[in-house]
């Protein structure tokens, strides 16, 4: 283990951040007009990125920083009962967009996250938020791929690494709270 390495990797992820800021800008910006129009924030992703789906939705539903009003959020990682039944009876590739289906509305904000970009149950679950009228962002790695296409906006991440990219995603999340919290502490 190269600890400078690490480091200088990590870094490198967080500077995407810097590169997006308007980006993280304009989706703090819609998330807040999502919320004061009555939608919900809706997450989703595989693994380390289903743990983000519910940290965020928890830190919109509690509080980041400041105590303020719930924010409508969910994560759509955390029914085992859903995601067991689902994946039984369908397939693991629909188990988001199916929720999406049946839980979003036009006013919502869906926000998938995949560090490869290729997850296709996280492709899919964003080609039916756009479908039905939804606003839909895209948190993945360096890679362009398909659900960069899908959705209304997207941050690519300059790494290849797993754990570095979720760091950045992580970080991302963090300053919209940041940007949600300064709004409602008005």
């Amino acid at each position: 283990m190269d600890i400078k390495v690490a480091v200088k990797d990590h870094q490198q992820a967080i500077d995407s951040v810097i590169f997006a800021q308007d980006t993280v800008l304009q989706i703090t910006k819609l998330m807040i007009e999502c919320l004061e129009n009555g939608g919900k924030v809706l997450w989703f992703g595989n693994g380390g990125s289903a743990s983000e789906a519910q940290h965020m939705a928890a830190e919109l539903m509690v509080r980041y920083k400041i105590n303020r009003q719930p924010l409508a959020s969910i994560a759509l990682t955390t029914d085992s009962s859903i995601l067991t039944s689902h994946c039984n009876d369908y397939e693991f590739a629909t188990v988001f967009a199916r929720q999406i289906e049946a839980l979003a509305t036009t006013k919502d904000m869906v926000i998938g996250m995949s560090t490869s970009g290729t997850s296709e149950n996280v492709v899919k679950a964003l080609a039916k938020a756009k479908q039905m009228g939804c606003i839909s962002i895209a948190l993945v790695g360096k890679n362009a791929t398909p659900v960069t296409k899908l959705v209304d906006l997207s941050i690519q991440i300059n790494s290849l690494e797993t754990a570095r990219i979720q760091e950045a995603h992580t970080f991302i999340n963090h300053l919209v709270c940041e940007g949600l919290d300064e709004y409602y502490k008005k």
